[in-house]
């Protein structure tokens, strides 16, 4: 059984083991590959481990030894599952490694907009508070969270779970989803779309990209949110309309956006968010802490023995 994984090094630079696959297999690791190369690197194959690597129909008919696509990942849209079912192979993701890793990183992006902590920090390392005349100084407005409302939109596991620690801070929790559950209830008050954007001074991303939430947060979602509301986004880029956002900070329609995510990625240089005013930008990796990545490994490995014991998990196919 040949293994090959074609983009290897975000999940794994150096710091975990490929030990789990190259027990199922005769493996092949790149840390990248480029498009034109894809086919060839798989040749014959039967497994194909992807994280963002895509797998179009041409590759599939290219390559028809493959048996089997393992995404590194939650988000398989680099697959394209139609052809794969057609072909009868077998795609599977990694759907919850990363549950309270992500949940944790909206609190290290929101936290840092509302104390500035690096901007602090270089502050003092700069003279600024050894020249100060007072005991205590501060450059931005400080904010605190408790009492204030976090509006979810998108309320499965990394929603509840950011629900979960949002209230630990003291905060009211809203949410938004298509699908109301007995543990969300527990959590947060569901409400409507237009009422969470009307009365919240948080709004986190977590729900998936679809056809229905592609830019979900626009200029009209955006008029109806608070002048002081925070966005923070941490799910997938085209959530949001970044020209919108951008306008909106830069107008002080909203205060502050935190996100690690961005339509295009890398960001591009002519993003208009590399632009815009109280943006904090982080480059993906909310999910990277190595404890997530080694589940997400796991999982991985796990799948694929589930697959060759003809009894597969995770199937999105």
């Amino acid at each position: 059984m040949k293994i090959v994984i074609l983009d290897g090094y975000t999940e794994n630079p150096g710091d975990l083991s490929w030990e789990g696959f190259e027990k199922l297999g005769f493996l092949t690791v790149y840390d990248r590959t480029p498009a034109e190369e894809i086919a060839q690197r798989i040749g014959d194959a039967e497994i194909v481990i992807v994280n963002k690597t895509p797998i179009t129909r041409e590759t599939l008919i290219a390559c028809p030894s493959i048996k089997y696509i393992g995404v590194l990942a939650t988000g398989y849209n680099v697959v394209d599952v139609t052809a794969a079912r057609e072909r009868e192979i077998t795609v599977t993701n990694i759907p919850t490694y990363g549950t309270a890793a992500v949940a944790q990183f909206v609190f290290a992006l929101l936290l840092e907009i509302c104390h500035h902590t690096a901007a602090h920090s270089e502050a003092v390392y700069r003279g600024d508070w050894t020249n100060c005349p007072d005991f205590s100084f501060w450059n931005y407005p400080l904010i605190e969270l408790a009492n204030k409302t976090m509006g979810i939109i998108g309320f499965g596991r990394i929603g509840q779970k950011t629900a979960v620690i949002a209230r630990a801070f003291g905060m009211n929790v809203l949410a938004y989803d298509a699908h109301e559950s007995e543990p969300g209830r527990e959590l947060a008050d569901y409400v409507s779309l237009d009422e969470l954007l009307t009365k919240s001074d948080v709004i986190s991303l977590h729900c998936p990209l679809l056809p229905s939430t592609e830019g979900i947060i626009n200029k009209g979602s955006i008029g109806k949110m608070k002048n002081s509301a925070i966005l923070i986004n941490t799910s997938r880029g085209p959530l949001v309309v970044e020209e919108d956002l951008a306008q909106a900070l830069n107008s002080g329609k909203i205060y502050a956006a935190g996100l690690d995510v961005v339509t295009v990625e890398p960001i591009r240089a002519d993003n208009p968010l590399l632009q815009a005013q109280n943006c904090f930008i982080t480059p993906h990796i909310a999910w990277a802490p190595k404890e997530s990545r080694a589940r997400l490994m796991q999982i991985a490995v796990e799948n694929l023995e589930r697959f060759l014991r003809n009894n597969p998990v995770n199937v999105v196919n």
